[in-house]
């Protein structure tokens, strides 16, 4: 296996167990446990420390420690308001085009989360996704998927979202957002989508207020 090869599965390797909580914020990371754990040399690790620390997942103390980031109530805020301004563009412009197949069959992975109590997070996050790329290439707009891929990256980076069970709210919203665009209706989408964003960002404040 080349050099190259052995640095990119050792970023997807540390990138994933970062992601799912299994290296939590704030733990030090150093190259020679790493490298044993992935069991290579510490070339090809550097190269993939290197990616995430451009990519912001893991930082360079002044001192030279390396640190996995925590996620900072600030950061959370600011993407939903990112991805509030994007999604709510893309919401109403999808109306304009209506239903997808991709929209249907999310809205009816959303209908399982209504009246269904305490589920499981990785599922939901996954259909989350699901929805929100849905929304994007029904808008037609081929790049938002990925941008909105990165910043998914990050909340998941949060030991905060990972705490809810219960989302049927969320589904809820989903699926407002969903029969707005069915209807065609541009401005019932963008407001959909808004409120969602809205009570997404006061869900995020009050799950912050239980610790």
């Amino acid at each position: 296996m080349s050099s190259e090869t052995l640095s990119h599965s050792a970023y997807r390797r540390l990138r994933e167990d970062i992601l799912e909580g299994r290296i939590a914020p704030n733990t030090i990371l150093t190259e020679r446990e790493l490298a044993e754990r992935l069991g290579i040399s510490r070339t090809p690790l550097r190269s993939a420390l290197s990616v995430l620390e451009r990519e912001q997942v893991i930082e360079r103390m002044v001192n030279g420690t390396l640190l996995v980031r925590l996620v900072s109530v600030e950061q959370l805020l600011d993407i939903i308001q990112l991805r509030l301004i994007l999604e709510r563009a893309a919401a109403r412009r999808a109306a304009g085009f209506g239903l997808t197949p991709e929209l249907e069959a999310a809205r009816e992975a959303q209908l399982r989360y209504l009246g269904a109590g305490a589920m499981d997070f990785e599922r939901f996050w996954q259909d989350d996704g699901i929805f929100h790329r849905a929304v994007a290439l029904a808008a037609g707009l081929t790049l938002l998927p990925g941008l909105l891929a990165e910043q998914r990256a990050i909340v998941r980076r949060s030991t905060i979202i990972r705490t809810h069970t219960n989302f049927a709210d969320q589904a809820r919203e989903h699926i407002a957002v969903i029969d707005a665009i069915a209807g065609r209706d541009a401005e019932a989408a963008a407001a959909a989508m808004a409120l969602h964003f809205d009570r997404m960002r006061a869900r995020t404040l009050g799950w912050l207020n239980k610790d």
